[in-house]
């Protein structure tokens, strides 16, 4: 679907351009806003997320509107894995709290594929959840400011 909407930065990335998207995409999620989230996507993106996969913003904006009523105090993290031409791959780790009162930290993959325009025209993630206690959390809020920094494994 042809679109006149621009994303920048746009593809061809470099590590500098690569790490805006990454760090760009944080910031929105982190905003936990549906509508702000999707407009990153192009309106036909198609994305696979755990086993679930979604075409299109509208679903895009319905999947998020779930995600994080059942996903309170969430916080993410991103860290630029790869890129190349029109692609990029990031490792995150996100930290939410559940109804029952259980904190979960999420570890996963996801691989990014940009049209012309640098909205991002597929999504795959593969993630996995891991309970925490609230003693064990690590990530509060915003990143800081020029904070590029990695992300540990565990």
């Amino acid at each position: 679907m042809s679109t006149n909407e621009q994303k920048p930065p746009l593809p061809p990335f470099t590590e500098e351009t690569a790490w805006q998207k990454v760090l760009g995409a944080e910031a929105a999620w982190n905003t936990r806003d549906p509508k702000r989230v999707s407009m990153a996507y192009s309106i036909d993106s198609q994305w696979r997320n755990r086993d679930l996969f979604l075409v299109g913003r509208p679903a895009i904006q319905e999947f998020l509107t779930k995600k994080w009523d059942r996903e309170s105090e969430y916080a993410l993290r991103k860290d630029l894995w790869a890129f190349s031409g029109n692609r990029i791959a990031v490792r995150f780790q996100y930290e939410s709290l559940d109804s029952d009162g259980q904190w979960w930290r999420s570890y996963g993959n996801e691989n990014w594929d940009f049209d012309n325009n640098g909205l991002m025209r597929s999504r795959e993630a593969s993630i996995n959840d891991v309970a925490i206690n609230e003693t064990d959390r690590r990530i509060f809020g915003a990143r800081p400011e020029g904070d590029r920094g990695r992300i540990p494994l565990r």
